[in-house]
């Protein structure tokens, strides 16, 4: 990270309404592509309605104030996000020994992680040194269960899925960063005019706009370490972190990437006994802030990730109504959102992963394994499904080398 090149007098004329405009709208599309994944993932993992509140509150409030430091400190377009892959990990891990509590504590196991990583060289090496169709593999075999979500919600009632989907198709064929906000739209709609709400709904709802956290007590286990905590860290620095500094290089900017990540883990610590999951650098979202249309000036697009923190602060207060209002829909409903959101990363992961054809077939084994969902030992399948296909990886690459030699004698 570099310091600040100018007072803050100096930064009010950097500022811009394009900046202005650009970070409003990365805040709310990054709340709206991906709340629904975060709110199903934690809820999968034992949370309460309450506890999945607060621990939306507490990422939101967490990315806010990180994207606003970091912004301000490096005067680069430095954005911030939840892990969505991380979310989408928690979904299909489900509930294990130690309910939310253990959880929690993984997620807190997770943050230290990505702070050592940032600040211990030898360990982010590591991470960056996993095999990129293993990982890329393992996380589009965490994604399809939650993508298959819009086909059930057809399934269970056509009337109400169908919008939601349709809504998704149309919108995204003329410009796919609106698609999902309106899928979620049509998920309002449909809730709104289509599914029974009882009378005494409202009055809590109207309770819930005021914004309340729950502190969580973690439970530290061998099943929240092995099944969360690190595949969780996996994903997150593979999925978001490194590649969120791939998108700051590309727009031209040189940021220190250790800094950033233990700054991020250091926030991920912070939400965590509140029920957040992970914070880390954004990738999709970064390009908004990091490219030409935040403003031609690439000196003065910091102010674009400094606003999409304050909206993500704004839009976090709101995270108790957003919930109870879903929480008055069948679950299928937000789930289909979810997995609408999810649809990009899949077709990309899945893609990388089978791309090289050395590694096609350890890919498929990680893919398999952790699509499966089947746990063994109390642990989930994207470990084993990275355990196996790792060794098959090792086992291919040995009976090359063997074969090389042999042919060579």
């Amino acid at each position: 990270m570099r310091h600040s090149r100018s007072s803050s007098p100096a930064m009010l004329k950097d500022f811009s309404v394009q900046a202005l405009f650009m970070g409003l709208l990365t805040a709310f599309v990054g709340s709206a592509s991906s709340f629904a994944v975060v709110l199903h993932g934690l809820q999968a993992v034992g949370a309460t309605d309450v506890q999945a509140a607060s621990g939306l509150i507490a990422l939101s409030i967490s990315m806010g104030v990180c994207a606003i430091v970091l912004s301000a400190v490096t005067r680069l377009p430095v954005s911030i996000a939840w892990s969505t892959p991380g979310a989408a990990l928690l979904a299909s891990t489900g509930a294990i020994e130690g309910g939310f509590n253990a959880a929690v504590g993984a997620f807190l196991i997770c943050a230290a992680l990505i702070i050592v990583a940032g600040l211990f060289k030898p360990l982010g090496r590591a991470v960056a040194a996993i095999p990129a169709p293993l990982a890329n593999a393992m996380l589009a075999g965490v994604l399809i269960g939650l993508c298959f979500a819009p086909v059930k919600a057809i399934g269970f009632n056509p009337l109400f899925g169908l919008p939601i989907v349709v809504a998704w198709i149309v919108v995204g064929a003329f410009k796919r960063l609106w698609a999902v906000p309106a899928a979620l739209a049509a998920f309002v709609l449909v809730l709104a005019f289509g599914v029974d709400i009882p009378d005494d709904a409202l009055g809590s709802l109207e309770q819930s706009l005021v914004p309340t956290v729950e502190i969580v007590r973690p439970v530290f286990n061998l099943a929240g370490l092995i099944s969360i905590a690190l595949p969780l860290f996996i994903v997150t620095m593979a999925s978001q972190n490194i590649p969120g500094i791939a998108v700051l290089k590309v727009n031209h900017y040189d940021p220190k990437p250790g800094p950033l990540f233990a700054v991020t883990g250091f926030f991920s610590l912070l939400s965590a006994p509140f029920g957040g999951h992970a914070v880390n650098l954004a990738a999709i979202t970064a390009a908004m802030c990091a490219g030409q249309d935040a403003h031609a000036d690439p000196k003065r697009r910091y102010w674009a990730s400094l606003i999409a923190g304050v909206g993500y602060i704004i839009l976090g207060l709101l995270a108790g109504a957003v919930t109870a209002f879903v929480a008055l829909a069948p679950s299928i409903l937000i789930e289909a959102v979810a997995g609408l959101a999810l649809v990009g990363a899949f077709s990309s992961s899945a893609m990388s992963a089978f791309q090289a054809p050395d590694s096609r077939e350890a890919a498929a084994i990680t893919f398999l394994v952790t699509a499966s969902g089947i746990s063994f030992g109390g642990i989930s399948g994207a470990f084993w499904g990275l355990i196996a296909g790792g060794l098959m990886l090792a086992l291919s690459r040995l009976v090359k080398i063997w074969k090389d030699r042999a042919q060579s004698r």
